[in-house]
């Protein structure tokens, strides 16, 4: 999915900035994957240190969606690996970002997904399939609501209550 520079939505938006109804993710995101900009609806999940209902999730058809993952900016273990990037690839999924860690970061990225992240560990997360979906996440500081639209680049991470043009 083609998405209009990070830079110039805050630009030709600031009407919405100021609203709230844009908001502007802090800068603590490491770039991942081979598409460095995405965008695209949001689905959340709260998960701790558990990625089955991350699984779960990019088992299902993304369909252009971007996920948002709070995994309580826990750098313990990784959320994310190379077979769930491009898992989420084949299902048709924009782009991930993760309040957490992800491994296998080579093979992430030559994947052809956008994938935001806090850090990097090589440990693999618990499987007991404990986490929420479909509520609203904290990142940051920033509230993010299911169904709103996220659009990222090498800038930054905006989250949008609707879809946005210039």
């Amino acid at each position: 999915m083609a998405s209009t520079a990070t830079a110039e939505l805050c630009d030709t938006n600031q009407r919405l900035v100021k609203s709230g109804e844009m908001r502007v993710l802090d800068s603590i995101f490491n770039i991942y994957g081979h598409n460095q900009i995405f965008s695209g609806p949001v689905v959340t999940l709260k998960v701790l240190e558990d990625n089955v209902i991350v699984r779960e999730t990019l088992e299902t058809k993304g369909e252009g969606r971007v996920l948002v993952i709070d995994g309580g900016a826990s750098r313990r273990c990784a959320l994310l690996g190379g077979n769930l990037a491009q898992l989420a690839h084949n299902m048709g999924w924009a782009g991930i970002v993760i309040n957490g860690c992800v491994r296998d970061v080579d093979e992430i990225n030559t994947t052809d997904i956008g994938v935001r992240a806090i850090g990097s560990n090589p440990l693999k997360s618990n499987k007991r399939g404990i986490g929420e979906k479909n509520v609203p996440v904290s990142i940051g500081g920033t509230l993010i609501f299911p169904g709103e639209w996220l659009y990222a680049d090498s800038d930054g991470v905006i989250i949008s209550k609707n879809e946005l043009t210039v």
